[in-house]
């Protein structure tokens, strides 16, 4: 309690902490007979997405549905953020945001999107695309290993090599520094572009973050042709982080993740990559 009074005496650390603030009101006036799961839910689906503290200015980014994904990730990188939405050049100048964002572009989707190409044509082997060109990209295939050989199709060097200069091939291959943010939409990797109304509650944008597993997710005003703010799972996390001190966040924030009940990963599925290879 002492921690909340100092939070409440000094005031607010931030705009995330004064969010946290209005869950504690909240949180004192819920129902005495709800469980404590319950009172946090309804304590959320009480604040709508409308609440959480804009995105920095200068990271309200969009990316150009012609722009080449050579050109995405530069801007991704430039920025330090991990995915923007995608704005359809084609779209009308009074189009309502549905039509004006045609997807959300992830860095993660660009890289394996282009490690999962295997045109018919490729740079190394124009004729015989499932033929290995290195002795060890043969002995890979030999022994069921297909990565080498598909990187070889792609134009990102030989097996032999691929391990010391990878990010150097990959950023100079065709692929890479040709295709369109457009034409990879729809593709396995391509995030849908799923946004919520800023009258939508809290919980709503937390189960879209945590169980649906969503890294960030954008709020739009009905009729509006932009992207009003991107609730990303970082700034949430922050915002937790800066709910310290507070009743409704200690009551959790002291137990174990399997008391809380979040998932847990279990060893067979935990993916290893060992030094070396």
């Amino acid at each position: 309690m002492m921690a909340m009074d100092t939070m409440v005496a000094e005031g607010p650390r931030s705009p995330e902490a004064k969010l946290g603030l209005r869950v504690e009101d909240l949180w004192d006036v819920m129902e005495p007979q709800l469980s404590p799961t319950e009172k946090l839910n309804a304590c959320f689906e009480s604040i709508p997405v409308s609440a959480f503290p804009m995105a920095p200015s200068n990271k309200e980014l969009e990316i150009k549905s012609d722009a080449t994904l050579a050109e995405a990730v530069k801007v991704l990188a430039r920025h330090n953020i991990l995915s923007a939405p995608v704005v359809n050049v084609d779209a009308p100048e009074d189009a309502s945001w549905l039509d004006r964002y045609i997807g959300i572009i992830e860095f993660a989707g660009i890289a394996v999107w282009i490690l999962h190409q295997s045109e018919p044509t490729t740079p190394t082997s124009p004729s015989t695309p499932n033929t290995p060109t290195s002795a060890s990209a043969i002995a890979a295939k030999a022994n069921g290993l297909t990565f080498a050989l598909e990187l070889e199709n792609l134009g990102l060097g030989s097996a032999a090599t691929t391990s010391g200069n990878f990010f150097e091939d990959l950023i100079s291959s065709e692929p890479y520094k040709n295709t369109k943010v457009c034409d990879i939409s729809g593709t396995f990797r391509w995030a849908p572009f799923l946004a919520l109304e800023r009258s939508n509650s809290f919980l709503t944008m937390l189960l879209l973050l945590s169980k649906y597993k969503m890294k960030s997710v954008p709020v739009v005003d009905l009729g509006a042709d932009r992207i009003d703010n991107i609730i990303t799972q970082s700034a949430v996390i922050h915002m937790l982080a800066e709910c310290a001190g507070l009743q409704w966040f200690e009551s959790w924030g002291t137990k174990s993740l399997s008391e809380v009940g979040l998932p847990l990963v279990t060893p067979d599925q935990i993916i290893k990559v060992c030094n070396g290879k």
